[in-house]
């Protein structure tokens, strides 16, 4: 009979192509994995892996046994989690993915709050680049995902509410001339050496738009630098590198913010930060408890100073 358990294994395994990463998530031996895939491929006579050198692949067999393996696990852990909440108890395993800044400054604040309402509950969280993260959640590797942007027209599996405002802010170091005027027209951000976010990112986004407005292109800016994370962009900030657009959740978050906030005449740029959740099978007892506890929250409950947090249903 086949082991719900073993199955969970084999669909880590698919995911990251490579059985000593999987035994890692797993907290398992890389041994152990192996033998459970073995064991898998005895039972169903076929091989799940194919193996070049080093690198390993799916199979023909392997990947038709993946959707039909997630539907299984799904369903013993929805079994579990029900007959848990007979005795009234909540627990289970949720996974939540989301971009860089959500990652670090939004998602502890929730993660803890539901923590705190739901102990027994394992939660994971993904911190991965922002179309990766709502891959994830549309192939159904995480329940829900904060992202700057809503995909309901790419995803049939997920659906997107707003969640919080962000707004995005100008930062230039202590000693620019910008932080002695105390603000600046659009027509001098030509003037400054920018350190900008990659294009994929949401920042990137939300900045190209808001310039669009006041009939500027990103394109006009002179790029210094391009740099992963609003931290990096704010730390070379205040080594005097250059001037950057980054989320205020950030600025709000530093210790020792020694850089001055530019405002820019006509310019408002705000970050929509929304949340996904699947929707292509049935919840557990525990999604369904996260998902109640975010339409519960109040205006500014999980924002940081300038931020907003919304309530919706």
């Amino acid at each position: 009979m086949l082991d719900a358990h073993q199955l969970n294994i084999f669909l880590i395994a698919a995911e990251t192509l490579n059985f000593t990463q999987a035994a890692q998530i797993l907290h398992m031996s890389q041994p152990s994995v192996s033998q459970h895939i073995k064991s898998l491929e005895q039972h169903f006579d076929m091989p799940l892996f194919e193996r070049t050198g080093r690198q390993i692949h799916l199979s023909d067999a392997g990947e038709a046994l993946v959707p039909l393996a997630r539907e299984m696990v799904t369903q013993s852990v929805h079994i579990e989690e029900e007959m848990a909440s007979l005795n009234g108890e909540v627990f289970g395993h949720l996974k939540v993915g989301c971009s860089t800044t959500p990652g670090k400054y939004v998602l502890p604040q929730l993660l803890a709050r539901f923590h705190n309402q739901y102990p027994l509950v394992k939660v994971t969280c993904q911190v991965a680049p922002q179309a990766k993260s709502i891959e994830m959640l549309c192939d159904g590797l995480v329940h829900f995902a904060l992202s700057s942007h809503s995909h309901g027209q790419s995803c049939a599996n997920a659906k997107f509410r707003l969640f919080m405002k962000d707004p995005v802010v100008l930062i230039a170091p202590l000693d620019h001339p910008w932080a002695k005027q105390g603000s600046i027209t659009p027509t001098e951000l030509l003037d400054a050496n920018f350190i900008l976010r990659e294009e994929e990112s949401g920042t990137f986004a939300t900045v190209r738009d808001a310039l669009s407005t006041v009939n500027f292109s990103i394109r006009d800016l002179n790029t210094l630098l391009t740099l992963g994370n609003a931290e990096a962009i704010s730390l070379a900030v205040q080594e005097g590198l250059g001037v950057g657009f980054v989320s205020n959740t950030v600025v709000a978050g530093m210790r020792q913010p020694d850089i001055a906030v530019i405002p820019v005449h006509g310019l408002n740029i705000c970050r929509d930060i929304y949340i996904g959740r699947h929707v292509g099978r049935s919840t557990t007892v525990a999604q369904t408890a996260f998902w109640k506890m975010i339409k519960n929250l109040q205006p500014a409950s999980i924002s940081g100073p300038g931020s907003k947090a919304l309530v919706f249903e």
